[in-house]
């Protein structure tokens, strides 16, 4: 017996099937502009990649200035090699929580002012919960001008579960505008140096505190798994038409 012989089995009516080719043509639709928005967002994310990767590696150059500090973006300016004189104002630093392959603790936010009276926030690197620093005395750190050389990052923002709270001195984000105002800076650019490992200090047993140079630089890539993904089901919802065309085809020739 075929299938359009079936008891039971009667063609669809007129607005059964507008229902439903007004449904695959609503999913075909919808997955191909997925599948398409994941196209630019490959290519977005790969020229991301490229230069990141380029301005990680490029010779340092000059932090920027008060009168750059207004076009200061992630785009324009993230990851940036960049270099910077002053002298640290160790007593206004800030611990920052902080979560990193040493472990829990925190990232020392510490003030470095520079000779034009700017100050910029350095991220001098991670030190582990229990630091020295945290209660008092600690291992001498550099004093008079000092040379600092990172990676420019744009401040944070808060994050969705846990909120600084100044009044507790408690920090969760590496929020420029919110330290300095706790700490009562002025002047203070609007961006953050994560310092550069010393040389040696990232080999297995040679780390000490604070150790710099653990800038995380990672752009998860899916975007191709992605499109893939949408593009298939724009096709699976295209032959589930052509299905149901070919069905209703051969049922209205056995009627």
């Amino acid at each position: 017996m075929s299938v359009a012989e079936e008891p039971g089995r009667q063609p669809r009516g007129p607005v059964a099937l507008a229902l439903l080719a007004l449904l695959g043509v609503i999913l075909f639709s919808g997955f191909v502009a997925l599948g398409t928005w994941q196209v630019y967002r490959l290519g977005w994310k790969r020229d991301l990649i490229a230069r990141v990767e380029t301005r990680v590696h490029a010779p340092a150059v000059t932090a920027p200035g008060p009168d750059q500090w207004s076009s200061i973006t992630a785009e324009s300016a993230e990851y940036r090699h960049v270099q910077l004189q002053g002298h640290f104002l160790y007593d206004r630093r800030t611990l920052v929580w902080a979560a990193t392959d040493f472990g829990s603790g925190y990232w020392l936010m510490t003030p470095l002012q520079q000779a034009d009276g700017t100050i910029v926030l350095v991220n001098r690197g991670f030190v582990p919960a229990d630091w020295c620093g945290v209660n008092g005395s600690c291992a001498a750190a550099p004093t008079g001008d000092t040379t600092v050389t990172g990676l420019l990052r744009v401040s944070e923002t808060a994050r969705p579960l846990r909120h600084n709270d100044p009044a507790r001195n408690s920090w969760y984000t590496r929020d420029v505008a919110a330290i300095a105002t706790a700490r009562g800076l002025t002047h203070v650019a609007p961006y953050f140096v994560d310092e550069e490992a010393a040389p040696g200090t990232l080999e297995v047993g040679k780390h000490a505190w604070p150790q710099g140079g653990l800038t995380v630089i990672s752009f998860p890539n899916n975007h191709l798994s992605y499109l893939i993904t949408w593009y298939l089901l724009a096709l699976m919802v295209l032959g589930a038409g052509i299905y149901v065309a070919r069905d209703e085809k051969r049922l209205r020739r056995g009627r």
